[in-house]
């Protein structure tokens, strides 16, 4: 399956430019410029379409998608630990303070050595990249070196990435093992990954950014939260960190300044456009007008929220007061790294959340947040365009001036668990299969900025 640059695709699939509403493709043409940016897209009753079909197979720049297959837009994950690969699936059974000083600082602080760092990292993209994921926002760990090891591998392999330096010099919740010795330590190694990446000889398309990422609040000191704040403004980069996960870390916070997280975050300039705040299970409704006024956002991580928030996120009030919202994996605090499962785990929580869980209770009282409930629809634009919009980022939508970022849904893999029937399923209905059935064998071609970075051969 060869890059689609300066070419035409034909294709059948789905995309959700807006919230709640996906849109049936059927037999669309998809004309991509040479710089993997989208210059068009005709449908069969557009007056253009018969020349254009024409055309493109005319002068052999047809690249006609095999039959039966549907695409999707790439999918957007805006919340991985990079490091924490290793141990996915592993030490779920503890709280997040304990699960953070036994097992996560001891593996994160294994990145000194980048031959750990170099095999760990490329199993982790090529991993995502088969599942679908197209964009990822990722966290590194203290070390420089590995860091700017993990942009080379993304941009190696054509991931879209945004890339972070974590920063963390709390000594009272960081160990002496694993942390930033000073406030000028960290500073400069988040400034020489912002350096490393924008510089980067083989990234001229940008697809790879860098993220200034203060672990959260309980890890930084105030200074150092200050100059991030700084950096970022100076800089003008994203801004990634953990916002309201827990009761632990959100009761921490209200101790230490007497405020939310946001208000605390906001104070310290990490609340801005490009701001990704993971979790935000305890967000007030203040809390979500100032989120919405910076224009930040938040990724919605509902199975990590499961294990570790203690609550559930309240996904469909803050939707409602428009914020941007995506979703997260929240390698490896959630134990699943496909988008597939993050799609699905929204739609649970949120069912979850409108019904409530007291079997004891009756249904009118054990039923507190009617109309909390989204759908599969609502999951899938999360997981592409409202992802792409939370970054800023023309991604997630098959329009003029986004990038042909996609995936390719092959329902007769064999080893997939994809299995339609067209007569049984008309309209969206075949997205809410793929939505709920899909796997990765299913995924049998993923594309970034129009080019081919995976491939299943038939």
């Amino acid at each position: 399956m060869e890059s689609v640059r300066n070419r035409t695709v034909l294709a059948s699939g789905f995309h959700a430019p807006a919230l709640g509403e996906a849109e049936r493709l059927d037999d669309i043409l998809i004309r991509v410029g040479r710089d993997g940016v989208i210059a068009d897209v005709v449908r069969p009753g557009d007056g253009p379409y018969a020349a254009a079909l024409e055309g493109a197979r005319e002068d052999g720049t047809l690249v006609d998608l095999p039959n039966g297959t549907f695409i999707l837009p790439g999918f957007v994950d805006l919340h991985i630990h990079a490091p924490q690969y290793p141990q996915l699936g592993n030490a779920l059974d503890v709280p997040l303070e304990v699960w953070l000083q036994k097992y996560t600082f001891p593996i994160e602080a294994r990145y000194a050595d980048t031959a750990f760092a170099r095999r760990a990292y490329a199993l982790l993209v090529d991993d995502l990249i088969g599942c679908g994921t197209t964009t990822a926002v990722y966290y590194g760990t203290i070390h420089d070196e590995a860091n700017r090891l993990l942009a080379d591998i993304c941009i190696e392999k054509g991931q879209r990435a945004l890339i972070g330096k974590v920063a963390m010099d709390e000594p009272s919740n960081c160990p002496d093992y694993y942390r930033d010795k000073s406030v000028a330590e960290a500073v400069a190694g988040t400034s020489g990954l912002i350096e490393h990446i924008r510089n980067h000889p083989d990234n001229r398309e940008k697809r790879v950014l860098p993220v200034v990422t203060p672990r959260f609040i309980p890890s930084c000191t105030d200074d150092l939260l200050s100059e991030l704040g700084s950096l970022a403004a100076a800089h003008d980069c994203h801004v990634q960190t953990h916002c309201s996960e827990s009761d632990w870390e959100h009761a921490f916070v209200r101790e230490r300044h007497a405020m939310s997280d946001t208000e605390s975050l906001d104070r310290f300039g990490l609340l801005r456009a490009g701001s990704v705040l993971a979790h935000g299970v305890f967000l007030s409704a203040s809390d979500m007008e100032r989120i919405r006024l910076r224009e930040a956002a938040v990724a919605h991580c509902p199975l990590s929220n499961a294990y570790f928030g203690g609550a559930v996120f309240p996904l469909r009030a803050a939707l409602a007061k428009g914020v941007r919202v995506g979703l997260g994996t929240d390698i490896s605090g959630g134990p699943a790294p496909a988008m597939f499962d993050a799609m699905r785990d929204a739609v649970m929580a949120s069912r979850m959340l409108e019904s409530g869980v007291d079997p004891a209770a009756a249904p009118v009282e054990r039923s507190k947040n009617a109309g909390a409930r989204i759908d599969f629809r609502e999951a899938f634009h999360l997981a592409t365009a409202g992802g792409g919009a939370a970054l800023g980022l023309p991604i997630g939508v098959f329009a003029p001036g986004y990038h042909f970022d996609a995936v390719l849904i092959d329902p007769s893999a064999p080893l997939g668990m994809l299995r339609l029937w067209p007569d049984l399923h008309e309209g969206d209905q075949a997205l809410q299969k793929i939505v709920y059935t899909a796997s990765r064998p299913n995924i049998t071609g993923v594309w970034v900025g129009g080019e081919t970075i995976s491939q299943i051969q038939p």
